[in-house]
């Protein structure tokens, strides 16, 4: 194993689970009685989603917020299983986390997500977050999202370990940037198999 690397972070969507927003947005617009487009502008393009996944309001925040604007009574419930229920495991990508469990290697995920969307997928679907996984550095609860560097710093801090000891794999470029300017060996996720060879290349073979 390479020397300097002592600690793994994944991103989670995109890399070890794929999602599509698209179904969020048909699946609340059904039941909020609006069309997904405006669901897409008013929770996406507003930047609600994003001061949701910033911790800065609640799972109920935005509960209470979408009835209001749309003058609906729908359950806590249906909102969280309609805005969640999007998620698909990359299972070549989630095999290699096994692998690299198998051989001793610590790790975690490192994530711009939402409470609701990580409670949904620490349920029933997903055991393998918290098996693979232990540490769980998260924007809605570190309050920044990547590429800001304070999450960055807060996840190195959280796992125990320097930034220039830890392994990084994202699938958007300016995540990535983000990670290496804050001394992360970070590599961009293009799929499982150039993942394979990036760690390959750092002598980590699986």
């Amino acid at each position: 194993m390479s020397s300097h690397i002592k600690f793994f972070y994944f991103d989670l969507g995109k890399v070890l689970l794929d999602f599509d927003h698209d179904i969020a947005c048909r699946q609340l617009a059904t039941i909020l009685g609006t069309t997904p487009e405006i669901i897409r502008q008013d929770v996406f393009h507003s930047g609600e989603q994003w001061k949701y996944e910033r911790g800065e309001i609640t799972t109920l925040d935005l509960h209470d917020w979408l009835c209001d604007r749309y003058e609906v009574e729908a359950k806590l419930e249906d909102i969280v299983h309609a805005a969640s229920s999007i998620f698909h495991p990359i299972s070549d990508s989630i095999e290699i986390a096994h692998q690299l469990h198998a051989a001793g290697h610590q790790m975690g995920i490192l994530s711009n997500t939402c409470d609701c969307h990580w409670e949904y997928c620490l349920d029933k679907p997903f055991p393998f977050l918290v098996e693979l996984f232990p540490v769980h550095a998260l924007s809605f609860r570190l309050g920044h999202m990547k590429p800001d560097q304070e999450i960055y710093q807060k996840a190195a801090q959280l796992c125990g370990f320097a930034p220039e000891n830890i392994f990084f794999v994202d699938d958007r470029k300016e995540n990535v940037e983000g990670a290496a300017c804050a001394g992360y060996d970070a590599v961009l996720f293009e799929s499982p198999a150039q993942l394979r060879l990036d760690l390959a290349s750092r002598g980590i073979s699986l």
